[in-house]
Formats: C-alpha cells, sequence, structure tokens
C-alpha cells in the first residue's frame, strides 16, 4: 500500500500500524495520533489500503484534546491508588488547565502533592491505554458495580449499543475519543493547588517541553463556581440530569428558574453600575457568548432604575473590507482590533458624553462597507452609553476616555454541566453549536461553513479578547443549563450530513458524540423559552430584534 505525508510517499506492506507508517515518513516526532481525512486514527491502528496521513501532535486542538484525556485517565488512576472509592470531579477550564476535585474530599496542598507524584510514576511506567470495544449493557454493569452513577445513567441515553473502553491498570474508563499508545506519550504535566481541588495543567504552547504556568483568573473562577453551585442546587451537573428532566415532565420548570437566575444577576449588575454612577459601559465577550442580548436586557433593567441608555455596537464602527491590511496568506484577520475604526469610535463616545449630537455608523455586513447616512444621536445629562463587541475590554479602545466612569462587563458561556463525572463538555463547543445555529439561520451559512471558520475565530479570542477578560468589573455567564438539547433540535441533522470526506468532519463528530446523550426535544419545550433570553439569540424569536 502507498502511504503520503507532508509531501512524502512510501510503499508498506498491508497491516502497518499508523505509528510505523509515520516513523517510516520521518514524521513520528510529536505524534500522538494521525488524521485520514476528517478521521482519526490511533498511532497502533493499522492501515491496509492507500491513503494520506497528517500527524496530530499538541499544536493541533485535536492533539491537546488527546493528551488531556490522557493525563485525566492517569490522575484517575493515581487517585484511584492513594484514596480508594473516591469521587472525581472533572470540570471546567481554569489557567492553562482543568479545574479538578474530589467532592468527599477537601484537599491540601500535600495531598495534590501526592496525587502529582504517583501521576508522575504512572507516566515513568510507561502504561499501555488498552482499548477494548464492549457491549454497552456490560459497561453499564461493569460502572454500577463500580458506584459510578453518573455512567450507570448517561449510558442508558447512549444511541448506539458498542463503544471504546480503555484501561490502565485496573482502571476502565471511557473518554469520547482517541488516546496515544501509553502514558509515555504525556509525561509533561503538572498539578497547581487551588482549595478545595487542584487545575490540572498541560504542556506549555509555545514549549511543550514544560508546563503551561499558572494563570490566577480570581474572576473568571468565581463566575464558574456560582454556576457550579447553581447547578448543584437544581441537582442538574450532568447530561443524565437534563435527560432526566424532559423524562420527567419537570423541564419547563427547569428553564423557568434558570432565566429567573440570569435575571436576577444582570439585576445585579446594573444596580451595581448605578450605584456607582458610571455613565460608559463597556461590554465585550468570545463569538456567540450573548453580548447583543445581554446589552439590551442590561439596557431594560438600568431604565427600570430611572436610566435611560443609548446602545452603539462596535461592529458600525468596523472599516471598509476592502481597506483592511491582508495576512501574508491573503485572508482577512476580521478578529483585530484594528479592523475597527478606532478613532472615530473614541471621538463619537467622548462627543456624546459631552452633549454634542453626533451622526453614528451603520455598517453593512452584506456589502462589506459603512452605509453613506448614520444615526443621529445625543445623550442628555447623566444618560449612560452602553458599548458592546468583542473588543470592549482592551485598554487600546478606551484610550482617551474617562476611565472614572467606565464600568466594563465581560460574558461568556461558561458551561457546568458535565456528560459525567470525567468528561466535561468544553465551553468552546457549546458557543460553537450557538453559532453554528445562528449562522444557519441569519446568515445563510451552513453548518460546514461555521466549522471551517472555526479556528481563525478562536485564535483571534486568544489574541485579543480573553487576555482582558480580568479586567472586567462585573461578569456574567451567559450558559443556560438548558442549552443543550435545543441546540441539538436545530443543529443535529445539519451536523450528521457532513461527510467523511470533509476537512470539518472531525469537528462534527465531536460535537455529535455530545449530543447523542441529550434525549431528543418536543419542540412544544420551545414555547417556554422567553422571547428575551439569551438563547432566542441563537434559535431566533428574540423581540428585540423585531421591526
Amino acid at each position: 500500500m502507498i502511504v503520503r505525508c507532508q509531501h512524502k510517499k512510501i510503499t508498506l506492506p498491508p497491516g502497518t500500524s499508523v505509528r510505523d507508517c509515520l516513523a517510516a515518513l520521518g514524521a513520528s516526532e510529536g505524534a500522538l495520533a494521525a488524521m485520514r481525512g476528517g478521521q482519526v486514527l490511533e498511532l497502533n491502528e493499522t492501515l491496509r489500503e492507500d491513503c494520506d496521513l497528517t500527524p496530530i501532535t499538541l499544536q493541533n486542538e485535536e492533539g491537546r484534546r488527546i493528551y488531556e484525556r490522557c493525563l485525566r485517565m492517569m490522575m484517575l488512576l493515581a487517585v484511584r491508588r492513594l484514596y480508594p472509592g473516591e469521587q472525581v470531579r472533572i470540570e471546567y477550564s481554569a489557567g492553562n488547565g482543568v479545574f479538578v476535585r474530589l467532592p468527599r474530599l477537601t484537599l491540601s496542598e500535600a495531598m495534590v502533592a501526592e496525587i502529582e507524584a504517583e501521576m508522575h510514576r504512572i507516566a515513568s511506567a510507561g502504561l499501555p491505554f488498552e482499548k477494548r470495544c464492549w457491549a454497552l449493557e456490560d459497561a453499564i454493569a461493569y460502572f454500577d458495580a463500580e458506584g459510578q452513577q453518573d455512567k450507570v445513567e448517561l449510558l442508558h441515553y447512549r444511541p448506539f449499543p458498542y463503544f471504546n473502553m480503555y484501561r490502565l491498570g485496573n482502571l476502565w474508563d471511557y473518554f469520547y475519543g482517541a488516546m496515544a499508545p501509553s502514558t509515555a506519550w504525556a509525561q509533561v504535566f503538572q498539578l497547581h493547588y487551588h482549595a478545595p481541588g487542584f487545575v490540572l495543567l498541560m504542556p506549555d504552547r509555545t514549549d511543550p517541553a514544560k508546563p503551561s504556568p499558572y494563570v490566577d483568573m480570581p474572576k473568571h473562577l468565581a463566575v464558574f463556581a456560582q454556576s457550579a453551585a447553581w447547578c448543584e442546587i437544581l441537582g442538574v451537573v450532568n447530561a443524565a440530569d437534563v435527560g432526566r428532566l424532559m423524562d420527567s415532565g419537570a423541564m419547563r420548570e427547569f428553564i423557568r428558574i434558570n432565566e429567573a437566575l440570569h435575571d436576577k444577576a444582570i439585576a445585579a449588575i446594573a444596580d451595581k453600575i448605578v450605584a456607582a454612577g458610571k455613565r460608559i459601559i463597556l461590554i465585550a465577550g468570545p463569538s456567540s457568548s450573548g453580548k447583543t442580548t445581554f446589552a439590551q436586557r442590561l439596557r431594560v433593567h438600568l431604565k427600570v432604575m430611572g436610566r435611560h441608555p443609548l446602545q452603539l455596537s462596535m461592529d458600525d464602527y468596523y472599516l471598509n473590507r476592502d481597506t483592511l491590511p491582508r495576512e501574508p496568506d491573503g485572508s482577512l484577520d476580521l478578529e483585530s482590533i484594528h479592523t475597527l475604526d478606532l478613532p472615530r469610535l473614541q471621538q463619537d463616545i467622548c462627543r456624546l458624553l459631552a452633549g454634542e449630537e453626533v451622526e453614528t455608523p451603520v455598517f453593512s455586513f452584506t456589502t462589506g462597507k459603512r452605509e453613506p447616512q448614520g444615526v443621529p444621536n445625543r445623550l442628555e445629562s447623566g444618560q449612560p452609553l452602553i458599548v458592546e463587541g468583542i473588543h470592549g475590554l482592551n485598554p487600546i479602545l478606551s484610550e482617551g476616555l474617562p476611565q472614572d466612569q467606565i464600568h466594563r462587563v465581560f460574558v461568556s458561556a461558561l458551561t457546568c454541566v458535565n456528560l459525567d463525572d470525567h468528561n466535561r463538555i468544553r465551553t468552546t463547543d457549546v458557543r460553537l453549536l450557538r453559532r453554528i445555529v445562528r449562522d444557519s439561520a441569519t446568515r445563510g451559512t451552513p453548518a460546514r461553513g461555521t466549522l471551517a471558520m472555526w479556528d481563525s475565530v478562536r485564535r483571534g479570542e486568544d489574541t485579543w479578547i480573553f487576555p482582558y477578560q480580568e479586567q472586567a468589573d462585573s461578569m456574567f455567564n451567559t450558559a443556560l443549563h438548558y442549552e443543550l438539547p435545543i441546540l441539538k433540535h436545530f443543529a443535529y441533522d445539519a451536523l450528521k450530513a457532513i461527510q467523511p470526506e470533509d476537512p470539518t468532519y472531525l469537528k462534527s463528530r465531536r460535537l455529535l458524540k455530545t449530543l447523542h446523550y441529550f434525549p431528543a426535544l418536543d419542540p412544544a419545550l420551545l414555547t417556554e423559552i422567553p422571547p428575551l433570553s439569551l438563547e432566542r439569540e441563537f434559535i431566533g424569536g428574540c423581540t428585540f430584534y423585531e421591526k
């Protein structure tokens, strides 16, 4: 058979492993797996026919996910050895890693150091991640005997009768994706103590030979912790809990409570702004975080308190597309703050604060240009100004503005519902699902088009948005704990239609693996979602945007 990789090709006998093929082609360094078309192949898998391979390393999103899965299983084995029978819950992204806690134990720094030392022993031993195909009923029986009811309940929603389990030492588990051959592939990591648990740190992106430095993000973690506490109060921490609510007919009440929590949190931010007498409210957040609807709802709450804010969108201050500089590959970096007419935006804000009438621009995404005619606006004395856009917290934007008049708000969808105790649902995946649904409905972009641009969007967020989130005066979590079955209802068929040869196939399958564990939605439930809900920004029906 002929195997091609990185402009090289070689003839090898059928049955050669992916690992040996990459080695023969000089492409094995740093490889954790390989791509064939849109499919991930583990290094121990064998090939039988001609194909093109692309190595998956820590430089790829999928490579980092594989590495994290390996570390998670190593950590679980270490805890099993040190604290037999203890529950482990792997929760959310935190400071270049993932936050982990043992719900029945308050860990000390010494205990976390013990777990890390045991993980290093496991890594050095080069223990294999052994894959076996299990029948669904056998997996349910195993997890039931292990006392892992989270997995027992989840697997009742699995639509397929077989799946891959992995063994490491005396531990069997399931991780919803490919693994490296052994623990020898995952030797770079660190545990950072963060009461009541710890952060499992991945290799540094710029220097994979050392662990990522821990980045302290107290505001970010506080919002996550608050939302996780809400989930526990509501009794919904894993996907199976959502399924149980749907099966029992309690989903409508759950939606109402979610929406009430959102409204309460927005009202608290409005109280804070009014109490401090702030007049400039800068709202930022990543793609599909719900910034626009949040800004509108905040405007309503400020009106309730006797303020009557004027709202501006940074999108209207985009420079004409034909004037933007190109990247070396000819593409446009549309996430950069330099795509905005910053001098005009800053000047308009200052003039509005001074009480002048200003013709604010209107940008057309259809033509890629500013409309010839703007909109006349004026601020009355004491009237606040809301400015919403992805760059709202970037210090460049607020240069020259009266700093004592600014209140900064960062919004993001921080998902706190897991698949099960050991497998989290990534916030970026939920935002991607939101954008797929919205782009299809309002921009005519098919799912594969949104998937294809997502890597570029994420790079822009890491450069231009997330570094500034801790500068916020207020943070708001736009995640709704009921929303994954809703997003499944709108996105599932489009994702399922993407074929293996499509470059976006891997992303689509990754999303489908999550959505499989949520029951089909009764469309009548959609009537329970209020017209001003953050969810309506993506599924449609938000009355803020009706003429």
